[in-house]
């Protein structure tokens, strides 16, 4: 396993994350515990959930985990949770208010049974709150202890921008990392958001890096999915839905190129695509969202594999989502060019 700077801090963490989005639903808890065995043994470090995660569920069940763990093992997790979403039925069981965080951090650390968190993440930018009650919350929360590092999710790039100078000018505890979306069918983020993230030394943490199962080749064209996988079980699931993405050729040219490189390297097409996103430039660690311990095996063998650069290239060629002529495309370049 490789390890790499959380952002720009000296915190080290495994360059791929376990998440836990599916753990109280879709994986049991002693399926759940046999995942975070695996990873451990295998050297990752970093493990993501959220208090939204099966309300709560999740959290707990980590919780558990950690406490059955020899010092030896709980001292190389590095924690993440995110705070947000609602946690209740009340006007202030949601948000990014001072008044939610409070509430949402201390029942996640009671939950994962710690006093402290490696990461909290807000987990979507709130239109309602100011932002600066916000990062004085979590200011508040890492002079208390409660929280060693920062962290933003799903912000665009003038979200992400305003709450560095905020942080920065106010004297606060800096953002260190962003959470995306971020896979070979979602890049779009590569416009705007990541340059922003670069430019302020921001870690990206990318979440759904085989787009919802869709670039483990597993889905077939024109053929709705069914049985136990997620489109199987929903096909109109939220950006990953089927016929969306199934009447883009684009989308089959990715899963072609990937079983290509595939098959060429002898690996799975999901190790091809995980390597591909976790050699993208500022990221720091990508998030493995495995329902079963034999997809957490195949995943965790993409920790060694390096892309090269004409499989890069080709894989970057087939899922261009073709930005805009202006600002991005060669007339935004014109506009900006410095050329004498």
């Amino acid at each position: 396993m490789q390890y790499r700077s959380l952002g720009s801090t000296g915190c080290a963490v495994s360059a791929f994350a376990l998440g836990t989005m599916t753990f109280g639903k879709e994986t049991g808890e002693q399926d759940a515990h046999d995942q975070l065995d695996r990873f451990a043994a295998a050297g990752g470090t970093l493990v993501d959930t959220a208090d939204v995660y099966n309300a709560g569920a999740s959290e707990q069940i980590i919780g558990r985990w950690l406490a059955r763990q020899p010092a030896s093992v709980r001292d190389h997790v590095v924690l993440a949770s995110k705070g947000r979403f609602p946690t209740g039925t009340g006007p202030n069981d949601v948000g990014l208010s001072r008044k939610h965080l409070a509430t949402a951090l201390d029942a996640s650390l009671a939950r994962l049974g710690v006093e402290c968190l490696d990461l909290y993440q807000v987990h979507a930018y709130d239109p309602r709150t100011p932002l600066e009650e916000t990062l004085r919350f979590l200011d508040d929360a890492v002079r208390a202890g409660k929280v060693h590092y920062v962290g933003l999710s799903n912000f665009t790039g003038w979200q992400l921008q305003r709450a560095v100078d905020l942080a920065e000018f106010g004297g606060l505890a800096r953002p260190v990392t962003l959470q995306p979306q971020y896979n070979l069918l979602v890049r779009e983020i590569e416009w705007e958001i990541v340059p922003a993230a670069r430019a302020n030394g921001l870690g990206l943490l990318p979440w759904s890096p085989l787009g919802g199962g869709w670039l483990t080749g597993k889905y077939a064209r024109d053929e709705r999915p069914v049985g136990q996988t997620r489109l199987g079980e929903d096909p109109e699931r939220g950006t990953e839905a089927y016929e969306p993405r199934n009447r883009s050729q684009r989308t089959w040219d990715v899963i072609e190129a990937l079983r290509k490189i595939a098959g060429d390297r002898g690996v799975s097409s999901a190790q091809v695509a995980l390597a591909w996103v976790a050699d993208r430039p500022a990221v720091s660690s990508v998030i493995l969202g495995a329902r079963t311990l034999g997809q957490l095996d195949d995943n965790l063998d993409a920790a060694d594999l390096h892309l090269s650069p004409e499989e890069t290239a080709l894989l970057d060629t087939v899922s261009d989502p073709g930005a805009a002529d202006y600002p991005y495309g060669t007339m935004g370049l014109e506009q900006r060019s410095r050329e004498f």
